[in-house]
């Protein structure tokens, strides 16, 4: 599954993985391949992903917008 990061500064991660947990208005969610597609409202907190070779990784923002679709996932953050 594919993802883009993107703050108004700058392209933050773009790449392949195999999972991602969003910090959402009212709770954490992850996402796996095949999810259903979704739109929601992030909110401070981390994005934590799992790279197709299995490295982690964080980023850290303070609000922001996901959308999911055919496994591609956009995030919008601040």
């Amino acid at each position: 599954m594919k993802i883009e990061i993107v703050t108004p500064e700058k392209d933050l991660y773009s790449g392949d993985i195999e999972s991602a947990v969003f910090p959402g208005m009212l709770g954490s969610f992850g996402v796996l391949k095949n999810h259903a597609p979704l739109i929601s409202t992030l909110q401070e907190g981390l994005i934590e992903l799992v790279e197709s070779d299995n490295k982690k990784k964080s980023f850290e923002i303070k609000g922001g917008v996901v959308e999911v679709l055919n496994n591609k996932i956009i995030v919008l953050a601040e």
